[in-house]
């Protein structure tokens, strides 16, 4: 396949590699110092001056994130799925020249020419150019790409080690235009950056220098940004201890200052109005509701492996993607009617009224991360959506979203959204990347590469979570008059409020079943949002003999009798999501 780029037709080349170690330019080092003024995240740019975001927003903010290194969710997964394929975004861009092989060098001079304000937009890795100009809108991550137009991609690659995989480089690979002029080399072959204005090397500010420190307990899935899990073992407790409790981020973890936030919220005709957390602490009324979080791709790995359709695409979790706090805050409904918004009138409004609000939208400051709900959802006096401030009866940690986080019981953890700025109402969907092209489900014959953007903007997002259920401890025991016993314990959990009423358990593969306990607990709030923890314990005479199918297997029911399917086939997709297939573990030696 052949391209053109800015300088015309050129070879499309495949893995190309970095002749040497790069370095950043020291004028492009950045600074995240959290929220300063009016919650805004701030960039130091050249000679250090700070810069406001810009009028994309989430441009300026990513500082220094480029092209495919922030993406730690979308394009990853997207990637992965396209190890073997090479989807061509920019038809149209490039012509297909046959017999063409120089290849066409380009000075360093005009590399940086080609930044985020020109009309053909060029990135450099090692000493390859590419014109991704034509990529830009099919970015998963957005405009953020653009942060390295001009520049050199390195660097960042190297924070985002995730990103830096051959199924990555081969989408990259696609706009490769040509090379850095030997000119502009050094005698190491790295690109000389003093050679253009006398810029000097330097190095860059690891963004995830000050992240919080983290319990040494919690399974890392990746470290930056920073994915871990709650060790199955210690999920024992109705109440997830902070320190304990998941944490899933796609970028670095602001600090931001409780005292200089500001929440601002945007209605649908233009009003806006601002608070600080204080003004949501003394006018309003607290309430705490307890809560149960979970990742859309919590079981990702048993998907993985569960099913013939083989291994899906991101973060490989086990059952501990899940955990269950008390948040306090204040409802979005009460804050809304105190900024003059007709909430009765909007949840009365029918999803087919043209002009209708019917989303409300949770951003990040600037931005950086957005998600929205239904504004059924949102504004229903027992759907008890918070502003909370509090985890646990503590200030919410950075990890988790202080100094507010957004909290939309029953839904996916991810509409949840941390450090929440700003609450927006609009007649449609969140049209941000994390939005639109994730948190939705296909069906098990469909691969990303079959998807066209139509196919995206149609599809379903995840809202509610399905059934599901976990085992989470099994203790064997020889015992002396009683024989063989076994306990075994786990957790249950339905979305959209929906109580779980029954949980079977096996101890042969599912041949035959028992019912389990379902322990009782003081969960708040108007509907149920909460787990359900459950144990049973087992007799000689009810474990599996010598010769059979000696494995644990758990299923629940919830109130509507949704359960859950017996394997990942039918539910199987190419993103991972939603896996709720039967748990099952083998039966431990006895202790």
């Amino acid at each position: 396949m052949f391209r053109t780029g800015g300088r015309g037709p050129c070879r499309r080349r495949q893995g190309r590699k970095s002749k040497g170690r790069w370095r950043l330019r020291r004028e492009e080092a950045f600074d995240w110092h959290g929220v300063r003024r009016n919650s805004t995240w701030q960039h130091a740019g050249r000679r250090g001056q700070p810069q406001r975001s810009n009028a994309a927003g989430v441009v300026g903010v990513l500082v220094g994130v480029s092209a495919v290194a922030v993406l730690a969710a979308p394009v990853v997964s997207w990637a992965q799925e396209q190890a073997s394929h090479v989807v061509d975004v920019h038809e149209g861009d490039g012509v297909k020249i046959e017999g063409v092989h120089d290849t066409p060098t380009f000075r360093l001079s005009e590399v940086i020419q080609h930044d985020r304000n020109a009309d053909r937009k060029w990135i450099i890795r090692g000493n390859a150019v590419y014109d991704i100009t034509g990529f830009i809108a099919c970015h998963p991550g957005g405009e953020v790409i653009l942060r390295a137009c001009g520049s050199t991609i390195d660097p960042y690659w190297k924070l985002f080690s995730i990103h830096d995989k051959p199924e990555v480089r081969s989408i990259l690979d696609g706009y490769y235009i040509g090379d850095i002029d030997e000119q502009d080399l050094t005698n190491a072959g790295e690109v000389d950056w003093c050679s253009v204005n006398g810029l000097e090397d330097g190095c860059i500010v690891d963004p995830f220098k000050e992240d919080p420190k983290r319990d040494s307990r919690l399974i890392v899935q990746t470290a930056k940004p920073c994915n871990a899990e709650t060790p199955s073992s210690l999920l024992n407790d109705f109440i997830t201890p902070v320190r304990l409790f998941f944490v899933r981020n796609h970028l670095w973890v602001p600090d931001i200052e409780e005292k200089e936030h500001r929440l601002s919220i945007e209605l649908s005709d233009g009003e806006e109005k601002a608070f600080t957390i204080d003004d949501l602490k003394q006018k309003f009324k607290k309430h705490t509701i307890t809560v149960t979080l979970q990742c859309a791709g919590n079981r990702r790995s048993h998907m993985s492996q569960g099913s013939a359709n083989g291994k899906t695409a991101g973060l490989q979790w086990d059952v501990g993607a899940i955990g269950t706090a008390e948040f306090t805050g204040v409802l979005l409904r009460d804050v809304l009617v105190a900024s003059g918004y007709d909430v009765d009138k909007a949840c009365s409004s029918s999803p087919d009224d043209e002009g209708a609000d019917k989303h409300v939208h949770f951003c990040a400051p600037s931005d950086t991360y957005e998600q929205s709900v239904p504004i059924q959802t949102a504004l229903n006096p027992t759907s008890d959506v918070l502003l909370a401030w509090e985890m646990n009866g503590v200030p919410m940690t950075r990890d988790h979203g202080g100094p507010l986080r957004a909290i939309v019981p029953g839904s996916v953890a991810t509409r949840s959204v941390k450090w929440v700025g700003k609450v927006r109402i609009s007649g449609e969907e969140s049209q941000s990347n994390w939005h639109a092209r994730d948190y939705k489900c296909f069906g098990p014959n469909v691969r990303a590469k079959d998807l066209k953007p139509e196919d995206w903007e149609k599809a379903q997002s995840i809202q509610e979570m399905p059934v599901q259920s976990a085992i989470t401890n099994i203790v064997c025991s020889k015992g002396g008059d009683n024989g063989r016993t076994a306990s075994v314990q786990g957790f249950a959990y339905s979305g959209g409020g929906r109580r779980i009423v029954r949980v079977d358990v096996s101890a042969d593969g599912g041949e035959t079943w028992q019912q389990a306990t379902l322990k009782g607990d003081e969960a708040k709030g108007t509907r149920r949002w909460a787990w359900t923890l459950w144990d049973i314990d087992w007799a000689e005479e009810q474990l599996p003999s010598n010769g059979r199918h000696a494995e644990f297997v758990v299923k629940a029911v919830d109130e509507a009798y949704n359960c859950q399917p017996q394997t990942f086939d039918a539910t199987w997709n190419f993103r991972g999501l939603l896996g709720n297939a039967w748990h099952r573990v083998p039966m431990p030696a006895e202790s």
